[in-house]
């Protein structure tokens, strides 16, 4: 039987990818806090509106609670915390994108292609939270209309 993501060992891959993120992000986010506030700031565009040294601290608090979520979520709940976590990553970018135009180093990203490479993996944060928490999944059925005859789809309550 080919395994999906329903089948145990699926399941259980899942559920360690998501813990692995959960820890990443409160690791990173310690660091935002700690001993690599000031590498943090590089992150934070010239042009973003507040202090970036609070930016850094509240990203870092964030990113702490999200890690934390993530760990503590469990299957059942895990799927809409994956899509915030999604949509965290995805606010953060440009801040990303802002260290490569500015040329801005940080995190041994001292070259232009480093910076570069490290725009990519982005976007795979953000299928990884979706993939390791089924948020992708939820979402698609948070969004998908109920039918008129009243058959499969979103449901109820949700």
């Amino acid at each position: 039987m080919p395994q999906t993501a329903s089948t145990p060992a699926a399941g259980r891959a899942a559920d360690v990818a998501r813990y692995v993120l959960g820890a990443a992000l409160v690791f990173a986010g310690t660091g935002h806090l700690t001993n690599r506030r000031e590498e943090f700031q590089a992150q934070v565009p010239p042009w973003f509106p507040g202090d970036p040294d609070l930016v850094v601290v509240v990203s870092g608090v964030v990113e702490i609670l999200l890690g934390a979520a993530l760990v503590l979520a469990g299957r059942r709940r895990a799927a809409p915390v994956g899509v915030v976590v999604a949509g965290f990553f995805v606010v953060i970018f440009p801040g990303n994108v802002a260290q490569f135009v500015e040329q801005r180093d940080a995190f041994g990203l001292d070259t232009d292609t480093a910076r570069f490479v490290r725009l990519w993996f982005q976007p795979l944060l953000v299928l990884w939270a979706l993939w390791s928490t089924g948020g992708w999944r939820w979402l698609r059925g948070r969004l998908r209309p109920a039918p008129p005859d009243g058959g499969p789809g979103r449901q109820p309550g949700l």
